[in-house]
Parts: structure tokens; C-alpha cells; sequence
């Protein structure tokens, strides 16, 4: 679970769905830089270890919405403290010396 939790784009995404539900597009465009095939894994990573889960609505086209499940919003709190606490310190973090210096 730490592994999981410790993902940059896994945290990003239940961060994102913090605010409530979201299809797909919105969560990319939300995660700049994530390519569509990482966010499907990250997704589908994060739905079969139950903290997310996965509606298809029926519309013409279908979509589909990513929700939060309870034990995702209780994963929520520990990674918001610790973007809270980089957010707060990034001043502070010193940048790597380059290789070789």
C-alpha cells in the first residue's frame, strides 16, 4: 500500500478527486503532464486496491466518472498533510549538486 501511496501520479489523482468526481479529461487536464496511458494504469491501479472506484454512465457517448471511495478519502488526509508540509518547505529544499561535482 505504501508503494501505491507513494506514486506521484497516484497521489496526484486522489488529491485531484478531493473536490468530488471526475471523468477522465477532467483528471488529465487537472494532472498536467500525464500521459493517457499512465493515468488508465494509475487508474486502474488505484480502483482494484479499492480506493477509487469506477461508474459508467449511460449517455450517448458513455462516460466515465472516478470517485473517491471511503478508504480513499481516509488515504487523502495523510498525503494532504505531506503536500501541506512540501508546499510550506519548498524554500528550504536544497538542489541536488549535478553528477560529477
Amino acid at each position: 500500500m505504501l508503494d501505491l501511496l507513494a506514486d506521484k501520479w497516484s497521489a496526484l489523482i486522489l488529491g485531484a478527486l478531493e473536490d468530488g468526481p471526475m471523468r477522465f479529461g477532467e483528471i488529465r487536464t487537472r494532472l498536467d503532464g500525464i500521459s493517457p496511458k499512465v493515468l488508465t494504469a494509475a487508474l486502474r491501479r488505484l480502483e482494484r486496491h479499492e480506493l477509487l472506484t469506477r461508474t459508467v454512465i449511460p449517455a450517448v457517448p458513455l462516460h466515465v466518472e472516478y470517485e473517491l471511495t471511503e478508504l480513499g478519502q481516509d488515504a487523502c488526509v495523510p498525503l494532504a498533510a505531506l503536500r501541506t508540509w512540501v508546499e510550506t518547505n519548498l524554500p528550504r529544499f536544497v538542489a541536488p549538486a549535478p553528477l560529477g561535482a
